[in-house]
């Protein structure tokens, strides 16, 4: 699959506005309207992502009520990954009492648009929607004990108006699984 350059840091992030599990469209606040932003592009099955989960719910958790926004997005091939499915999405994000919208990208137009390249691979955007971090939550999934370092530096800086100091890190996960 074609797609665009690797590194977004320092870009106005793409357009995103996609269905949830619900069917709710949802998308990118209006700039201004929440003081950072995290997206993330995750799925159901790839254990990169299912290693970093928890640690991405308590970074949501954490920063929630400091006016941060977050959204998920699956844009893996449903038909050759069943797991990602938007069912299996909607039942894992009900079971699990996500605190933030799950998106499903069916069209996997998102992902082409953003760049985005494993799951899980993380953009934060600061309240005018520019991308200020890009990459892993932290320095390995098999650590808990690394909480989304990286995350938190970078909504630290964020939110304290700075660039962050590491911009952006290697995502490491799953590849995004493209359809044929």
């Amino acid at each position: 699959m074609a797609r665009a350059g690797a590194s977004k840091v320092g870009e106005v992030a793409p357009p995103l506005e996609l269905p949830d599990t619900e069917g709710d469209v949802r998308g990118l606040p209006e700039p201004g309207e929440a003081s950072a932003t995290v997206v993330i592009w995750t799925c159901n099955h790839c254990p990169y992502a299912l290693a970093w989960h928890e640690r991405i719910m308590k970074a949501a958790e954490d920063y929630g009520p400091r006016d941060v926004r977050f959204l998920a997005v699956n844009s893996n091939d449903a038909e050759r990954y069943p797991l990602d499915s938007l069912d299996a999405m909607r039942e894992r994000a009900r079971e699990e009492q996500w605190p933030f919208p799950y998106l499903h990208d069916e069209s996997q137009g998102a992902a082409v648009a953003w760049a985005a390249q494993v799951t899980p691979h993380l953009y934060v955007l600061d309240g005018d929607l520019r991308i200020r971090y890009e990459g892993a939550p932290d320095s390995d999934h098999l650590d808990p004990a690394e909480d989304a370092a990286w995350l938190r530096e970078a909504l630290d800086a964020v939110l304290a108006g700075e660039q962050p100091a590491r911009p952006a890190t290697e995502p490491v996960g799953c590849s995004i699984k493209w359809k044929r």
